[in-house]
C-alpha cells in the first residue's frame, strides 16, 4: 500500500493533473502578492523616519508636540490615539535661556521659519541666531539687529540690493522697510528642505528680537535647538534639557526623532502607508485568502472522481484529509516566496509613486523586511490548507459507493450549514446597509465597507443557488440562440456549483472595482458642481507666493467693484462620533476677511440654517455633513482644534449645504492669526470691476477657471482610488481567468464526449462562448448590484446625493469582463479541441 502513502498520493496528483495545481498555484502565488506588498507598505508606515537637515547640528531639539490626542476608555483600559496637527504647534521662545543652563550645553537658540513677501516673490525668514547650528555665514557686512535684514545672494539678486540699501518686505506683521546690513551664504541647514518650506528658495535673516513678531507667533519659536559642549553626551543632555525644561510641555527629541519636527509631512505620510498597508491591506488581504481559497477549493472538488476511486480501493478517510494537506505544503510555500518577489516590486513601484505626488517626504526610505514576506507565504499556506481541509471533508468521509456517485452527477442540494451560514451573511449585510443609509460622513463609509465584504460572502456561500438562479433567468434569454446557446444554458443549471466558481470572482472584480471608482467619481461630481454654483464672484485671485497684506482692501478701492473677501485656505481639527468612538477628522477650513454678509456676495454656500451674518470671533458656520458627523445644531458649542493645536469652542452661527466643493467650516480670518503658519492669504474673491486693476495682486481668472484650478489638486486622491481598484480589481481579473481556465481544462473528457456524438468543433466553441457570456453577464450583475447597494447609503451619507456613474466608465467595466471571460473560455477551450484532434 506504499502507492497509498499521502505525500505519494500528493506528488502524484501534482505530476497528473497540472492545470488544477498550476491554477491553485497562480491564485497563492497572487494572494502572496498582495499580501507583501501591503505588508511592507505597513511596516514602512509604522517605521518611517526621517533623517535631521536643519537640526543635523543640534544633538538636541525642544519642541511642541505636533499631534493632537484623544483618550478613549477600552476594556484593556485608556487608549490614546495621535493625530497629526494641520499647522505647526510652538514653544515658548523663553525655554531657549532655560535649556541653555541645562548641564552639557553650549547654547540654546530659538528658532524660527516663516513666509515673507518681497515683491511677486516669495522668501524663507529665519532669526540670524539659528546660523550657530544651520552653517550660515555673512559673506559681507554684519548680522542684523532690529529693523534690518540680511539676505542671500538669490534674495539681494531680486530685490536688486545691497549692503546698506532698504528693501520693502511683507511679513505677517505686515509691509515694512528694512536696511540691509549683510550677505549671508546659507549653510546646509538653511537650504534643507525644512529651511526652505515656508517661503522660496531665496532666504532672508532678521534679529532674533524681531522675528516672532515677523512670524506672526508673538513670544513663540517653531522649536528650541540645543548645541552640547565638546565631548558632552546626548543622551545625558538630552535628559538634562528634560529636566530643565519640566512642566512646559515640550518634547526633548534627540537622533532622527528631531526630523518630524523639521517635516511634518512624515506624520500624514505615515498615516497614509499605515492606511494603504493597514486599512485597504486588510481587506486585500482578506479578497486573496477568499479567492485563494475557493481556487483551491474548486482544485480539490474537480478531482472528486479520483477521490472516490482512492476510497473505492481502499485509501481511509485520514488518508485523503494527508493527501489534501501534503498538496498544500507542495504548492503553497513555492508559490509564497515566487509571490513575495514581485510583491516587493510592487511595494516599490508604488511607494515610488506616492513620493513622485509628494504624498510620502524624499528621505523617507521603504523598508522591506522578513516580516510581511514570511506572513504572505505563512498566509498562502494557512488558506490552502483551511480551504484543502473543508473541500476535502465530504469526499474523505462518506462511502466508497456515494463517493463513486456524486463524482458522476453533481449534487444539487447545498449544504445546510452553508446556506444558514449565506442567508446570514446576505441578512447581515442589509442590515449593514440600512445602517449607513441612516448615517452620515466617516460613518457612512465604514458601514458601506462591511456592506460589500458580507455580500460578497453571501455570493460566495449562496453560490451554486444563485448561480442556479442567474443560469434559469439568462437561459430564457439564450433560448433563440441555437442549440450551442440551448446546450450552454442547461449546462450552467445542471453543473451550479462548476458556474459558481466562475461566477464569484467576476462579482468579486466588479464590486470592488466599482465601489473604489464610482466613489470617488460621485464625490468629484458634487464636489466640482458645489464649487461652480458656490463660487458667485466675478473674479478669483491668487498667487503663489500668498496675496499681499490688505488685497482684500485694495480691490475693493478698485472702480466698480461691489464686493471682495479673501480667503485663508487650512485644516481644524474636529471631533466627530465614528462607529462609537471619538476621532478627530481634519476639516478643509477658510478664514474670511469680511463679514458673512460681504462673504455672501462673492460665495454661495447655500445656508441651511441660522445666518452667516453672524460669522466672527467665537461663532463659525459648518457644512451640514459635519454638522451631523459632530452632532452639533445651530446655537451648539463645538468642540475644535486650531491648526497649531489650540483648542477652541465656537459657537455654530450657521450651517451650510456645499462644503465639499468649497469650505467645510467658515470661521473669521482674525481667529486663525498666530495659529497658521504663514500669514498671507492665499484666494480673493471679487465681485464687479475689471479684472486689470487686479492684475498687480496676483493670478486673475473667473469662477469656471479656478473650478477647473481646484480639482487638479485632488488628482492625489483620484489616483490613490484608482490605484486601489486597479489592484483589487486586477487581482480578482487574474482570479477570474484563472478559474475559467482550470473548468475549461478540467472538462477536456466533456469535451471529447460532444465530438463523439457529432457536434463540430465550432458547435462546441460556439456553445463555451454562450457559457462564457452566461457567466460574465451573470457575474456582472451580481457585482454591479453589491456596489450600487453599497454607494447608494455611502454617498448619501457623504454627499446627500445619489451615486454617479459614468456610463462610457461602467461600460468599459463590464466589457472587460465579458472579453476576459471569453478569452479565458475559448483560448484554453481550442487548444484542448486540438489536442484531442491530434
Amino acid at each position: 500500500m506504499r502507492s497509498l502513502a499521502p505525500n505519494g498520493l500528493a506528488r502524484a496528483a501534482v505530476r497528473f493533473k497540472p492545470a488544477s495545481f498550476t491554477g491553485t498555484f497562480v491564485a497563492l502565488l497572487m494572494s502572496a502578492l498582495i499580501v507583501a506588498a501591503c505588508g511592507t507598505l505597513l511596516e514602512t508606515g509604522v517605521r518611517a523616519s526621517v533623517p535631521a537637515e536643519r537640526y543635523a547640528k543640534a544633538p538636541v531639539v525642544a519642541a511642541a508636540d505636533q499631534s493632537a490626542r484623544v483618550v478613549a476608555d477600552t476594556v484593556d483600559g485608556p487608549e490614546v490615539t495621535a493625530y497629526p496637527l494641520p499647522d505647526t504647534a510652538r514653544v515658548d521662545a523663553g525655554l531657549a535661556a532655560k535649556a541653555a543652563h541645562a548641564p552639557g550645553a553650549e547654547a540654546a537658540v530659538a528658532d524660527f521659519t516663516f513666509p515673507v513677501r518681497q515683491g511677486s516673490g516669495a522668501l524663507t525668514g529665519h532669526g540670524w541666531g539659528s546660523h550657530a547650528f544651520t552653517g550660515t555665514a555673512l559673506a559681507a557686512g554684519a548680522a542684523p539687529r532690529t529693523g534690518e535684514v540680511a539676505l542671500d545672494a538669490a534674495a539681494a539678486r531680486t530685490a536688486k540690493a545691497d549692503v546698506g540699501d532698504t528693501v520693502v518686505l511683507e511679513s505677517a506683521a505686515g509691509r515694512g522697510q528694512f536696511r540691509v546690513s549683510g550677505l549671508a551664504e546659507a549653510g546646509s541647514g538653511d537650504t534643507a528642505a525644512a529651511g526652505t518650506a515656508a517661503g522660496g528658495g531665496a532666504t532672508a535673516w532678521f534679529a532674533d528680537a524681531e522675528a516672532p513678531a515677523l512670524s506672526g507667533h508673538p513670544g513663540k519659536a517653531d522649536a528650541i535647538a540645543v548645541l552640547a559642549k565638546e565631548g558632552a553626551d546626548t543622551g545625558a543632555l538630552a535628559i538634562a534639557v528634560e529636566k530643565a525644561l519640566a512642566g512646559s510641555g515640550a518634547q526633548v527629541l534627540t537622533g532622527d526623532d528631531r526630523g518630524e519636527v523639521e517635516d511634518h509631512g512624515l506624520a500624514y505620510a505615515k498615516e497614509t502607508l499605515t492606511a494603504l498597508g493597514g486599512s485597504f491591506g486588510g481587506i486585500a488581504t482578506l479578497v486573496a485568502m477568499f479567492t485563494a481559497a475557493g481556487t483551491v477549493a474548486l482544485s480539490v472538488g474537480q478531482r472528486t472522481r479520483e477521490f472516490a476511486l482512492l476510497r473505492a480501493v481502499g485509501a481511509t478517510p485520514r488518508q485523503i484529509r494527508r493527501a489534501v494537506a501534503a498538496e498544500a505544503l507542495i504548492v503553497a510555500p513555492l508559490a509564497g516566496v515566487l509571490g513575495c518577489l514581485p510583491g516587493i516590486g510592487l511595494a516599490h513601484w508604488w511607494f515610488g509613486q506616492l513620493k513622485d505626488r509628494g504624498a510620502v517626504p524624499q528621505a523617507v526610505e521603504l523598508h522591506v523586511s522578513w516580516i510581511p514576506l514570511v506572513a504572505a507565504v505563512g498566509t498562502g499556506l494557512l488558506t490552502a490548507l483551511g480551504a484543502g481541509w473543508i473541500a476535502g471533508r465530504r469526499p474523505a468521509k462518506i462511502k466508497p459507493g456515494q463517493a463513486l456517485a456524486e463524482a458522476s452527477v453533481e449534487r444539487l442540494r447545498p449544504g445546510v450549514v452553508r446556506t444558514v451560514l449565506g442567508i446570514a451573511a446576505l441578512g447581515g449585510g442589509s442590515a449593514l446597509a440600512g445602517v449607513a443609509a441612516s448615517t452620515a460622513g466617516a460613518d457612512a463609509a465604514n458601514a458601506s465597507l462591511g456592506v460589500v465584504m458580507l455580500f460578497m460572502l453571501a455570493v460566495a456561500l449562496l453560490g451554486p443557488l444563485l448561480a442556479r438562479l442567474c443560469a434559469s433567468f439568462f437561459g430564457l434569454l439564450l433560448r433563440g440562440g441555437g442549440a450551442p446557446a440551448s446546450l450552454a444554458a442547461a449546462n450552467s443549471r445542471t453543473n451550479s456549483r462548476r458556474l459558481a466558481s466562475a461566477i464569484t470572482p467576476i462579482v468579486l472584480a466588479m464590486a470592488f472595482a466599482s465601489t473604489l471608482v464610482f466613489m470617488h467619481t460621485s464625490e468629484s461630481k458634487v464636489s466640482a458642481d458645489q464649487l461652480r454654483e458656490g463660487i458667485t464672484a466675478d473674479h478669483v485671485v491668487t498667487n503663489p507666493a500668498g496675496l499681499p497684506a490688505g488685497a482684500a482692501d485694495r480691490a475693493a478701492r478698485a472702480h466698480g467693484v461691489d464686493a471682495a473677501v479673501s480667503l485663508l485656505d487650512t485644516q481644524v481639527l474636529i471631533p466627530v462620533d465614528s462607529g462609537g468612538e471619538t476621532s478627530l477628522q481634519a476639516t478643509a477650513t477658510q478664514g474670511i476677511s469680511g463679514s458673512g454678509a460681504e462673504l455672501a456676495k462673492v460665495q454661495d454656500l447655500d445656508v441651511r440654517g441660522g445666518s452667516l451674518d453672524r460669522v466672527g470671533a467665537g461663532r463659525i458656520a459648518i457644512d451640514k455633513t459635519l454638522a451631523t458627523a459632530a452632532k452639533v445644531r445651530v446655537g451648539d458649542k463645538l468642540p475644535l482644534y486650531l491648526p497649531d493645536g489650540t483648542k477652541a469652542r465656537p459657537e455654530v452661527a450657521a450651517v451650510y449645504g456645499r462644503g465639499l466643493g468649497l469650505a467645510a467650516v467658515t470661521m473669521n480670518r482674525a481667529s486663525l492669526a498666530g495659529h497658521v503658519t504663514s500669514g498671507f492669504d492665499d484666494t480673493l474673491l471679487v465681485r464687479g470691476g475689471e479684472a486689470g486693476p487686479l492684475t498687480a495682486l496676483g493670478k486673475v481668472t473667473d469662477a469656471s477657471g479656478y473650478a477647473v484650478a481646484r480639482s487638479v489638486d485632488s488628482e492625489l486622491g483620484a489616483w490613490s482610488n484608482y490605484m486601489m481598484a486597479a489592484v483589487l480589481g486586477g487581482f480578482a481579473a487574474v482570479a477570474a481567468v484563472n478559474t475559467l481556465v482550470m473548468t475549461v481544462l478540467d472538462r477536456r473528457r466533456e469535451l471529447t464526449v460532444l465530438r463523439l456524438v457529432g457536434s463540430t468543433r465550432r458547435q462546441v466553441l460556439r456553445m463555451l462562448r454562450w457559457e462564457s457570456l452566461l457567466v460574465s453577464a451573470a457575474g456582472v450583475a451580481l457585482g454591479t448590484t453589491i456596489a450600487m447597494i453599497t454607494l447608494t447609503p455611502m454617498m448619501r451619507g457623504m454627499t446627500g446625493e445619489s451615486p454617479y456613474i459614468p456610463p462610457l466608465l461602467y461600460g468599459t467595466f463590464a466589457a472587460s469582463a465579458v472579453c476576459l471571460g471569453l478569452l479565458a473560455v475559448t483560448l484554453p477551450a481550442g487548444a484542448a479541441l486540438r489536442d484531442r484532434e491530434g
